[in-house]
Parts: C-alpha cells; sequence; structure tokens
C-alpha cells in the first residue's frame, strides 16, 4: 500500500461486522477496503467537478425553452 497516515475512525458495530467479513472474503484488510472506497468517492466528485468547470460557459436556458425546442424538434 506504500506510505500510509494512521487515522481513527469509528463505525457503527453493524458496518465494522460487515467490514471485517468483506475483508476476510476478499483476503485483503479493512483498510484497503476503505482506502479503494474513498478514492472512488473522490474520483467521482473530482468528474462532477471537473463537468462542471468544462460547462460553465456554456449558454443558460430556461426549463420552458428547453421544451419548446424539444417539442420543436420532434424529441418529445
Amino acid at each position: 500500500m506504500g506510505l500510509t497516515k494512521r487515522a481513527t475512525v469509528y463505525f457503527d458495530p453493524e458496518i465494522h461486522r460487515i467490514l471485517k467479513i468483506k475483508a476476510a472474503e476478499a483476503s485483503t484488510s479493512i483498510s484497503e477496503i476503505i482506502n479503494k472506497t474513498i478514492k472512488c468517492e473522490l474520483l467521482e466528485d473530482y468528474e462532477d467537478i471537473k463537468a462542471y468547470k468544462d460547462r460553465i460557459a456554456e449558454p443558460v436556458i430556461t426549463y420552458e425553452k428547453l421544451l419548446e425546442d424539444l417539442k420543436k424538434d420532434g424529441k418529445i
């Protein structure tokens, strides 16, 4: 896993039990499961922020205008 930092995290007892079972079944550690999960969550946030920044210059239209355009194009 490389260089690591230590932190104390308190889990609901049921979540901790499930994590222990999942780690045993996957022959891995709870730390590895949590690290992978957090990386996925942070990547999703990064992708959302990037998509927002990529689209910030797009023109803004009203919902009514969107509906009008979709009807005009025969999409609804």
